[in-house]
């Protein structure tokens, strides 16, 4: 039985909830289906368990592991009719397979949080190569455009459709050895207005949301970075010391009301700091 749901059939219990009003709201719950790109881990596993255990139905993409697979077998437990796809946002033929499964198995979608994200090279801008640099344009900013226009049938219409990107404080600040990190994530930032402007007659919503420097893995791929290209690699260093990093599990619980239409306004960048 999911967690949530569990409490509030106990609430119905002692407060005398009439369970037409319940079975309708589960019910409404369970058929809100929500997309989360890069899954399997940090921020995208939390926040694709914790609305799993809120009844919607999920689905998870994420390049193919062990933690999509275990990912897989957790969300089904919410939720029979959630799955994990295995999907390289940086690959098109992986994006429209995985985008060809989707549309065979679900008749619209609630929302999709465009999560994944690499923030590789870091390196100076002349010190890159030109395929890292288009790898991370392309996981970053490229699949998104390619993910959502191939569900274009899936998303607004007679029922709305949030879509949310997760931004960065890089997309309005230069950092040294992110510059194809903080380029993608400023074009992903005016990718979510764009289609908030052009969504707006269509039912469908788009937001942006930066998440703070929170406890993942891209943090400690971070740690590991050559100080000659990443001169304020101490800082970040100290930030794990310090325990100034957020915990994801914490960010995932408040940002799900983002996702789900509760907070924020069609075209609106949010800071979690400020939530």
């Amino acid at each position: 039985m999911m967690e949530d749901i569990g409490i509030r059939m106990q609430m119905v219990s002692e407060y005398g909830m009439s369970k037409h009003k319940l079975s309708s709201s589960l019910r409404y719950a369970m058929e809100r289906v929500f997309l989360v790109t890069g899954a399997s881990k940090g921020i995208g596993r939390s926040i694709t368990i914790g609305m799993a255990k809120k009844g919607f139905v999920l689905i998870g993409l994420a390049r193919n592991s062990d933690e999509l697979e275990s990912l897989n077998m957790e969300i089904k437990q919410y939720n029979p009719k959630s799955r994990c796809i295995a999907c390289d946002m940086g690959n098109l033929d992986d994006i429209n397979k995985s985008a060809e499964i989707i549309l065979e198995n679900y008749s619209h979608l609630s929302g999709i949080i465009h999560n994944a994200g690499t923030i590789h090279p870091v390196r100076g801008i002349f010190e890159s190569d030109i395929h890292s640099w288009n790898r991370s344009i392309s996981v970053n900013l490229c699949g998104v455009q390619s993910l959502t226009s191939n569900l274009q049938k899936l998303i607004g219409g007679n029922m709305p459709t949030r879509i949310t990107t997760i931004s960065s404080g890089a997309s309005r600040k230069a950092v040294h050895g992110w510059s194809s990190y903080c380029v993608s994530k400023a074009g992903l930032d005016m990718w979510t207005m764009c289609l908030a402007e052009e969504g707006i007659n269509h039912n469908i919503s788009a937001v942006a949301v930066a998440p703070g420097i929170v406890d993942t893995g891209m943090q400690e791929e971070i740690r590991n970075s050559d100080i000659n290209s990443f001169p304020t690699l101490n800082d970040f260093i100290e930030f794990k010391r310090g325990g100034d990093l957020s915990n994801p599990d914490e960010v995932a619980a408040k940002l799900i009301p983002i996702f789900t239409g509760e907070i924020g306004e069609n075209g609106q960048r949010l800071d979690i700091r400020n939530l």
